[in-house]
């Protein structure tokens, strides 16, 4: 399997249900750094990143897993430098067992020369790793809507 590569963001907090069981596969999975982690009964947090920098906070305050049907987060969308990162990535997860939204490689819409990988955490949440370019060719699970829209 070859080198994780970078993902950016913003700052994002997440509330989980297990903090072990998210810090395992945001750490091991996709490559972040733990920076910092509260350990404390009732206040359980650990702090992610890249190169010394914040890039997404997880909470241990859920109750109950990722709901699609509410409102809040829709997905969350990591950017890759390149296409083959982007299937290292879905290397790296299937092997992890992870749950995708979309067999391999899709565009985010018909035509489109960008697209990803749509998969979900352990808690359900959706996510996205993909591409400005690189998609070009790619099925399209979602005729005359975003991809990144309805999974």
């Amino acid at each position: 399997m070859t080198a994780v590569g970078t993902l950016s963001t913003g700052h994002i907090g997440l509330n989980v249900t297990e903090l072990g069981r998210s810090l395992g596969f945001y750490r091991d999975a996709l490559g972040f750094e733990l920076l910092g982690e509260g350990k404390e009964e009732g206040r359980r947090f650990a702090f992610l990143g890249q190169g010394g920098e914040l890039v997404l906070t997880l909470w241990e305050q859920a109750e109950g897993g990722y709901a699609a049907g509410s409102a809040g987060l829709h997905h969350l969308a990591f950017s890759a430098a390149s296409i083959e990162e982007v299937r290292d990535f879905e290397a790296r997860l299937r092997a992890a067992d992870v749950d995708f939204a979309y067999e391999g490689v899709v565009a985010h819409r018909e035509g489109s020369a960008s697209g990803g990988i749509f998969f979900h955490d352990p808690d359900g949440t959706r996510l996205e790793i993909s591409v400005p370019t690189g998609a070009e060719g790619a099925p399209t699970p979602t005729a005359g809507a975003p991809t990144c829209g309805f999974f």
